[in-house]
């Protein structure tokens, strides 16, 4: 099985068990994921802890003990999946199940994450306009993050998941140069 598949997995048995419990709990659930996710993939030391074979599994499970009962209050399904994980000796898995995590959490929210284009930058009042008629459009929260790239020359690029939205006047332009190519033809 490979990482990613079995990240999935983990993530969905996490979302599964939080989702019976309590699902309110699935945004703190989600940040304490995260929080460890970025502990051990930011910390030079742990990383290599986790990721030298050489290393006992019992020493990286008492680790992770004791990393999950200093935090202190985290999540109780999340503390078990990160001892879990280190028993297992999984511990590297961890950004890529917070990854997967996230986008079960989003799913279940009816949460959407994209992204505007514009050649310049967008005003914040104009920004929550268009995630608005986006969420009227899609019946689903959206939430954007603005980009500004002056290649673009005019208009918005949206991008939602797999779907691009080009209004860009780069892409009209080059639109109208195919037109007339195909028309002299």
């Amino acid at each position: 099985m490979t990482s990613g598949a079995a990240a999935a997995r983990y993530a969905r048995a996490l979302f599964d068990v939080v989702v019976g419990e309590s699902p309110a709990k699935l945004d703190a659930a989600q940040s304490d994921l995260q929080s460890f996710a970025d502990l051990f993939s930011g910390n030079a030391a742990l990383a290599a802890v986790t990721a030298n074979p050489s290393i006992p599994v019992g020493r990286k499970s008492a680790l992770a003990t004791a990393l999950v009962d200093q935090a202190g209050g985290v999540t109780t399904a999340v503390g078990k999946l990160i001892v879990l994980l280190a028993s297992r000796d999984r511990l590297v898995l961890l950004p890529e199940i917070a990854r997967a995590f996230r986008a079960r959490v989003m799913d279940y929210q009816k949460v959407i994450r994209g992204d505007v284009t514009t050649a310049t930058p967008l005003p914040a009042d104009k920004l929550l306009a268009l995630e608005q008629g986006l969420q009227a459009a899609t019946g689903r929260t959206v939430v954007l993050e603005s980009r500004v790239d002056p290649t673009i020359v005019g208009g918005v690029i949206t991008r939602l998941g797999s779907t691009v939205y080009d209004g860009s006047v780069t892409t009209q332009l080059e639109k109208m140069k195919q037109a007339l190519i195909e028309a002299a033809r």
